[in-house]
């Protein structure tokens, strides 16, 4: 008999398999995108089951949020000729075929291999009421992956500077103002104090004087 769990995984695994394959079979990338966000929303909800509700929340407000947000609006603005962009695809089925099947093996082998499977692999354990899923985590981030987390935060801000100095160029075009010089500029460069001698109308300085 299958128990509530159980239907809620399986139910849950068939949406995030259909909206898979839609991402990559739909012809619209408007639509596209849409079934990617439904597969986000449902891997959410595998990990929910699984008491991985901060990986769940993440899932949802970073890649659903804030990157397909990004994507559909990137793509709802910008002009995309379907016709052009579907010339050539069957060019790459020789070397995309046999990359789908060693990739269809490798997973088979994995997941029908003896060491996986609901016999092998038990459900995870009940947590008491007072379990704190994000506070384990950090304490394992902080304490036993403390190394790697610091070298990935490394290469990531690397990953940015080299992303930045690439993409930046100069245009001559674009006024652009050096801070440096800002910061040094005196008062007698910018200023220049005139003294003149005072004036009524219609009266001349020497009539004055």
């Amino acid at each position: 008999m299958m128990t509530f769990a159980q239907f809620i995984f399986y139910f849950f695994s068939a949406i995030l398999l259909f909206a898979g394959l839609r991402v990559i079979t739909a012809r619209n990338p408007v639509h596209a995108a849409l079934n990617l966000v439904l597969a986000f929303f449902t891997a959410a909800g595998l990990w929910m089951t699984l008491e991985a509700e901060f990986l769940a929340i993440t899932l949802v407000l970073v890649y659903v949020g804030a990157v397909m947000v990004l994507f559909l609006f990137v793509v709802m603005m910008l002009d995309i000729n379907l016709d052009k962009l579907r010339e050539g695809f069957w060019d790459y089925l020789p070397l995309a075929l046999p990359v789908a099947i060693l990739l269809m093996l490798e997973m088979t082998v994995v997941l029908g291999g003896r060491f996986f499977g609901l016999d092998k692999t038990a459900a995870p354990a009940a947590h008491p009421a007072g379990y704190s899923n994000t506070k384990e985590l950090g304490r394992l981030i902080y304490t036993q992956y403390v190394y790697a987390f610091e070298i990935a935060a490394v290469i990531l801000l690397v990953a940015i500077v080299a992303a930045i100095a690439l993409t930046m160029r100069k245009r001559k075009d674009t006024k652009y103002i050096d801070p440096a010089k800002q910061v040094s500029v005196k008062r007698a460069d910018r200023l220049r104090i005139v003294k003149m001698v005072a004036e009524k109308k219609g009266v001349t300085g020497e009539e004055q004087g």
